[in-house]
C-alpha cells in the first residue's frame, strides 16, 4: 500500500508542477486547514520525545475562486516560516499579475505577503545625526490585501466585518465590482473548499483512525486526492449549459449540461479526465530531469518512511 502511494502520489505532484505555471490569476483567498499528524495536541507532550513533527498539521491554502482551484499548499506548523512558503509557491505558479488577496486574521499572512511581493525601502533619517533607519519592506502599490474580521461573542460568531491592510479601499472596491464570483471582501470560496478536502480526504477528518502516522505520507495524500480533485471531479459550480440538449439512453431527460473541472475552468485541460488518464499521463522528460531546480519550492522530506 505505501508502495503503490509512494508512486502514485509522486506522479500526481509531477503533474500538477508541470500544469500549474503561469496563471493569471485575479483572486486569491488564503486559509488554514487543520489536520494532526499521529497525536492530536492534546497528548502531544509524550509523543514529541519520538517526532518533532507529530500533533497538529495545519494545510496552508492559497485558493483561487473563479476557478475553484488550489493553487498552492503547504503541510506544517502555523508558523511564519509556511506562511511565507504558500505565498512563495503562489508566486511560483502565477504570472507576473497580482492576485486581490483575502484572509482571515492570521497575522502572518500581512508579513508573508510582503516577504514575496515587497519592495525594500530606505525611510529618511530625522534630523542630521545618528543612523539611518533600517530599510523595511512596503507593498507596492499593485498588492491589495484585505480580511474578513470574525467578531465572536460566546464562542459564536456575531458578527463579520472587513478590514483593508493594503491597497486603497476604492481600488478594492473597483476590482470587486470586476469581478465575477465576488460582490464583497469574503474568504467563503476557499472555506467551503475545506469541506471538500475533508469529505474527499479521510485523513483529514476531525474524527478518524485512517489519520497519518509520519507528516510525508499526510502530504502525498493531499497530492493524490487534490490531483483527483482538479482534474477528474467536475464542479457543480462551473458546469456549462450545452447548446443543444443531448440525448440520455432509454427516454432520460435529455443531458442540458457540460461538466467542468477545476483545471478545465483554469485552461490546463479540455475534458474531464479520468482516473487511468491522471496516473498515466506522460510529463516530459526534460522536465522530470531539472525538477529540483524548476521547482525548488516544492521539495518534499528527503527521508521516506515506511508506516503510514
Amino acid at each position: 500500500m505505501c508502495d503503490w502511494l509512494d508512486r502514485a502520489a509522486l506522479h500526481c505532484r509531477t503533474v500538477a508542477l508541470y500544469l500549474w505555471s503561469r496563471l493569471h490569476v485575479t483572486e486569491c483567498q488564503l486559509d488554514e486547514l487543520w489536520g494532526f499528524v499521529h497525536t492530536k495536541e492534546a497528548h502531544l507532550p509524550f509523543a514529541k520525545i519520538y517526532c518533532e513533527t507529530y500533533g497538529d498539521a495545519w494545510v496552508w491554502l492559497a485558493f483561487a475562486p473563479v476557478w475553484r482551484l488550489v493553487l498552492a499548499f503547504v503541510v506544517g506548523k502555523r508558523t511564519q516560516e509556511n506562511a511565507d512558503l504558500l505565498l512563495d509557491r503562489v508566486k511560483d505558479v502565477t504570472d507576473e499579475h497580482i492576485p486581490f488577496f483575502t484572509s482571515d486574521q492570521l497575522p502572518e499572512y500581512d508579513d508573508a505577503l510582503l516577504h514575496t511581493y515587497g519592495v525594500w525601502f530606505q525611510p529618511e533619517r530625522k534630523g542630521e545625526r545618528g543612523r539611518y533607519p533600517l530599510p523595511r519592506l512596503v507593498p507596492t502599490d499593485d498588492l491589495l490585501y484585505a480580511q474578513v474580521v470574525k467578531v465572536r461573542e460566546n464562542g459564536r460568531v456575531a458578527k463579520v466585518k472587513t478590514k483593508v491592510i493594503f491597497g486603497k479601499p476604492e481600488t478594492i472596491a473597483v476590482q470587486l465590482a470586476n469581478s465575477s464570483v465576488s460582490d464583497t471582501i469574503n474568504t467563503s470560496f476557499v472555506e467551503r473548499d475545506n469541506l471538500s478536502q475533508r469529505q474527499s480526504n479521510r485523513r483529514l477528518t476531525r474524527r478518524t483512525n485512517g489519520f497519518s502516522k509520519e507528516i510525508i505520507w499526510f502530504e502525498k495524500q493531499l497530492w493524490l486526492s487534490m490531483a483527483y480533485y482538479h482534474f477528474a471531479l467536475p464542479h457543480h459550480s462551473l458546469r456549462q449549459p450545452l447548446e443543444t440538449p443531448e440525448p440520455t439512453r432509454g427516454t432520460g431527460t435529455p443531458k442540458q449540461w457540460k461538466p467542468v473541472t477545476p483545471a478545465m475552468a483554469a485552461g490546463i485541460t479540455d475534458h474531464v479526465w479520468t482516473t487511468p488518464e491522471l496516473l498515466s499521463y506522460r510529463v516530459p522528460a526534460h522536465f522530470l530531469d531539472q525538477l529540483s531546480m524548476i521547482k525548488p519550492l516544492f521539495a518534499l522530506p528527503d527521508k521516506v518512511y515506511q508506516v503510514k
